[in-house]
């Protein structure tokens, strides 16, 4: 079988893809939390116009069995063919700064074959996801099949049923650090914020099961 290959006789989709989309073909099964492998990951980019921005590096660590798992991340940077110079001194990340660099069709097959049928966690997931999918977009894909969690909006939830906290209230990565006491060394590199990210959701799901046994739909229902 070629690079490419036919779906339903309407389309030619690479095999990563392909591959990628098998992943969900069944309905996903309820499964507890320590049998789950959850991906964190954040995406740094040129600004925030989904359209016209784009992404600059991707970063993704996982978490197997309540732990984050260091020995399976990765990093990701793509040759740049949109610079912003106001968001460099967020992110740091020139057009040319000596970092290994790839394209970003290529970015996107090393990025999907990384994270399966994993759970995806992100801190204002809505933005990464759909810079991720206008990316795919772009190569002719479709769009990521992955659940995906909101550390803000679980955060959120959690204060609520824990504290009573006010459910309109919207928490920045930086909030949950502070208050969950965590290192914002490595903040604003999206590796630094994925593992960040991943610390944060392993804290809040700490503090839901005090009460109660938490499976992965349990995370999506939070009322």
């Amino acid at each position: 079988m070629g690079f490419w290959s036919k779906k339903n006789n309407e389309k030619e989709y690479p095999e990563f893809w392909l591959k990628y989309l098998s992943f969900f073909d069944k309905k996903r099964k309820d499964q507890p939390i320590n049998t789950t492998r959850f991906v964190a990951f954040d995406t740094e980019t040129t600004g925030f116009d989904y359209v016209n921005d784009r992404v600059l590096s991707i970063g993704a660590v996982a978490i197997n069995t309540y732990v984050v798992d260091v020995s399976d991340q990765i990093e990701i940077y793509l040759k740049q063919e949109v610079f912003n110079e106001d968001t460099v001194e967020i992110h740091g990340i020139r057009k040319n700064n000596g970092l290994a660099k790839i394209s970003e069709k290529s970015a996107l097959k090393l990025f999907i074959e990384y994270i399966g049928n994993a759970v995806l966690i992100a801190h204002h997931a809505e933005f990464d996801r759909k810079m991720i999918n206008k990316a795919l977009q772009r190569h002719g894909l479709g769009t990521l099949k992955n659940p995906i969690l909101d550390t803000g909006v679980l955060y959120r939830k959690t204060k609520h049923i824990i504290y009573q906290d006010d459910l309109n209230v919207h928490y920045s990565l930086d909030d949950l650090c502070s208050d969950l006491k965590i290192s914002k060394s490595d903040r604003h590199t999206a590796s630094g914020d994925a593992f960040i990210t991943a610390l944060a959701f392993l804290k809040i799901v700490s503090r839901l099961k005090k009460s109660n046994a938490v499976t992965t739909n349990d995370l999506f229902y939070l009322k």
